[in-house]
């Protein structure tokens, strides 16, 4: 993005009376090699290339893109944006002439009010270490998705089914707004999957792992397909041969790692102001009120070197930061992006993210987790006479308005007299987040991270979940 071309843009849209003005300008290289019935199946790679243009009136968002670059095409869409607020978004836009006298009816005397210069740049991982997806290629890959194949198919004549991929995408970005930032930075990220199916021919059943981390190639070396396929297909097996629980309210002790996408869904985007904003959430005005017990604290960092959902700076170029959402059982703050914390009245958290430049930035999660606490998970199942052992969860839904939630169980197991017996399957946890923080009476010291992709307003961005074991002291559990 020529800086001339862009001033050029904020003129226009402070012309059109906005009071703020955006460039987002992106390319995204990605790619992705598939292993399924032990040969390839999917071989793809691509590039996608546009401009995404926000324009902010109080806190009022126009968006639109374009993949065409010249400074008459962005303009014009500046121009377009502008019309459609003071036309209506379902009028249609009779040509450059009707835009143009709809503008200059509200332009006003505003201009930039700013000399527009470079402000910095930045790198989103450790450039030294990076190993480029775009110059090594796909063949690069294949050794991982053959050996998980291998390790899966060797673990049981019961395994059916494996499939492998690894993905990749890189992204060179360029952020520009009407205030003088100027930003460029560029993110890599690397993914694999391994899932495992496995039937005793009557029934089948399927589990996965999918670790992911910002980088690139230098990945795959902390990554060992024998050692996902296994932990996939060991788990896979122990479920095929379980029995169903039967239903009701019962003490829940949850295994850590995945088992933060609960807290993720139920509670975390009720905590965006995204949905504060909207007085769409639960915890509308409770900051400084104990919503759980002083065990809980939970946390949400942008700033975790490395991890899947890292970023350093956010998609509205503020820099990320670790921020306690909730701290001993007191709601502390929301995570924010430029509207929502004017909105809300807090400060920004750098929690601005989007998809891709096909979307305006709203306020989202990073890396979201329940802190460590000083617990076991062998006293918190001592403590349990009969409850369930939700080792692993699975997906599931939720309504952020309202926290209520449906998850379904990977790998469970009965709790009976304090310990751990029988394995059972198709168990599901139901309930509302905001209900069920004060009901978490222990957490546990044994920490991991789960890497996620979540889908909400602004597209589906990557994220990470994670929470050490936790017990929940009564949740519905839906079973046989």
């Amino acid at each position: 993005m020529n800086p001339e071309v862009a001033f050029k843009v904020f003129e226009a849209g402070y012309r059109a009376g906005a009071d703020f003005v955006e460039i987002f300008e992106e390319e995204t290289r990605s790619s992705c090699l598939g292993l399924r019935s032990g040969q390839i199946d999917t071989a793809t790679a691509g590039t996608e290339y546009g401009i995404g243009v926000r324009l902010l009136y109080g806190t009022e968002v126009l968006y639109g893109f374009t993949s065409d670059d010249r400074e008459e095409s962005l303009i014009k869409l500046v121009k377009t944006l502008a019309f459609g607020r003071i036309a209506g978004m379902n009028e249609a836009v009779a040509g450059a002439a009707t835009v143009g006298s709809a503008v200059a009816a509200v332009a006003g005397a505003k201009v930039v009010p700013v000399e527009f210069a470079p402000e910095k740049r930045v790198c989103d991982f450790n450039a030294s270490a990076y190993k480029d997806p775009r110059v090594l290629g796909q063949a690069v890959k294949q050794d991982f998705l053959f050996r998980a194949d291998k390790a899966a198919r060797a673990l049981s004549s019961k395994i059916v089914q494996v499939g492998a991929s690894v993905t990749d995408s890189c992204s060179a970005i360029t952020l520009m707004n009407s205030e003088g930032l100027h930003l460029e930075m560029t993110r890599g990220r690397l993914r694999v999957n391994v899932a495992v199916t496995a039937t005793d021919g009557t029934e089948r059943l399927s589990t996965h792992e999918a670790p992911g981390a910002l980088g690139g190639y230098e990945l795959l070396e902390n990554y060992s397909p024998e050692k996902l396929a296994t932990i996939g297909g060991e788990r896979v097996l122990r479920m095929l041969d379980a029995g169903y629980i039967a239903g009701g309210q019962m003490p829940v002790v949850m295994g850590n790692g995945f088992g933060g996408v609960i807290f993720h869904e139920a509670c975390g985007h009720p905590l965006e102001t995204e949905s504060i904003r909207r007085n769409a959430s639960p915890f509308c005005g409770k900051i400084g009120e104990a919503i759980g017990q002083p065990c809980l604290t939970a946390i949400d960092d942008g700033t975790m070197d490395g991890v899947w959902g890292s970023l350093k700076v956010d998609d509205e170029g503020t820099p990320t930061k670790r921020t306690t959402l909730i701290e001993n059982g007191i709601l502390k703050t929301y995570m924010s992006d430029r509207v929502g914390a004017a909105e809300v009245g807090i400060d920004l958290t750098g929690s601005a993210r989007r998809e891709c430049y096909k979307y305006a930035p709203v306020s989202r999660m990073r890396n979201t987790f329940i802190a460590p606490g000083k617990d076991t998970l062998d006293s918190m199942i001592e403590s349990v006479d009969y409850g369930l052992y939700a080792a692993r969860m699975a997906g599931g839904s939720v309504n952020p308005a309202t926290g209520e939630f449906n998850f379904a169980v990977d790998e469970g197991y009965v709790i009976r007299n304090g310990k751990v017996c029988e394995p059972v399957r198709g168990a599901t946890l139901i309930g509302k987040g905001h209900e069920i923080m004060p009901r978490i009476s222990m957490v546990g010291q044994d920490f991991e991270l789960a890497t996620g992709i979540c889908g909400a307003s602004s597209g589906h961005i990557p994220v990470t979940v994670g929470q050490p074991s936790i017990k929940v002291d009564q949740i519905l559990v839906g079973g046989r």
